[in-house]
């Protein structure tokens, strides 16, 4: 099993910053990659951004330039950084862990943005 906990979501301003962690615990040597998806109220679920084993990221088109994924393998911790946040990034952020056999998922964090 496969245990993801996310943390650091909140409330802030337009334009301000957050991290998220995702910090994984249990069986992670089958994980090849990691990944941040979000699901707003009403909207399907999306990729925000992933990050393989050997580094490799991919972004979802609306957060290039502004959002960076980045790991801490000690840590067993996945960090998405999160500058010039707009209304629309208001979302539950969700951690994936993808392996050979299934995906596993952790609960969420609440981001909202609003003045």
């Amino acid at each position: 099993q496969v245990r993801l906990v996310e943390s650091g979501g909140g409330l802030v301003q337009p334009g301000g910053s957050l991290r998220l962690s995702c910090a994984t615990s249990g069986s992670i040597v089958g994980i090849y990659v990691m990944g941040w998806h979000r699901q707003a109220p009403g909207n399907q679920r999306e990729l925000v951004a992933r990050i393989t084993n050997g580094g490799s990221t991919t972004y979802g088109d609306s957060v290039k330039g502004r959002f960076t994924i980045s790991r801490d393998n000690a840590k067993n911790t996945v960090y998405l950084q999160m500058n010039s946040l707009i209304a629309e990034s208001t979302s539950v952020y969700c951690c994936l862990g993808g392996t050979n056999s299934r995906p596993y998922w952790g609960q969420g964090t609440q981001v909202t943005v609003s003045s």
